[in-house]
């Protein structure tokens, strides 16, 4: 996926789910925890420093895993370079859970597979493919008898 810098620079600056400042430290060794305000838009995690306007970095939460680290910690692995990992310090346990549970939700896979899972229910509790009435053709659907499975709250793989 390609984006240029005055897209990116717009999407960070659209309605967050969520935001906070957050200890970030990056993937690369020897760097250290930083204040940063963390926004999380869409699918993409966008950090700024403190007081600026412009992102210095954004992630796309694709093809990745999400760990708790500890009670305020969490990390960001992408699983094409189980290497670069991001940590997240966050102020409270419950702030950290927050987190993961956004981020996870934030992912297409994610959406993916709730909508696979919902479209089955409908199609079982009634009969009818609700997707037919928008004229979405055989081949461009979502396998019905694909269902959402369950992943552990520890750790999300988006």
């Amino acid at each position: 996926m390609r984006f240029n810098e005055k897209e990116m620079v717009s999407l960070s600056r659209q309605p967050s789910e969520m935001a906070a400042e957050l200890g970030m430290r990056g993937p690369k060794k020897g760097d250290v925890v930083k204040r940063r305000l963390v926004k999380l838009v869409v699918n993409f995690l966008f950090y700024f420093r403190i007081d600026e306007e412009e992102p210095i970095g954004a992630l796309l939460l694709e093809q990745c895993r999400v760990e708790k680290e500890d009670k305020q910690t969490f990390s960001i692995a992408f699983l094409d370079e189980a290497e670069r990992k991001y940590v997240f310090e966050c102020d409270s346990e419950d702030q950290c859970k927050e987190w993961i549970d956004a981020i996870i939700k934030a992912s297409y896979e994610f959406m993916r597979k709730n909508l696979i899972f919902y479209r089955t229910e409908i199609h079982r509790l009634t009969g009818k493919d609700p997707l037919e009435q928008y004229g979405i053709s055989d081949e461009a659907r979502f396998q019905v008898s694909n269902g959402l499975q369950a992943l552990p709250r520890e750790t999300s793989t988006l």
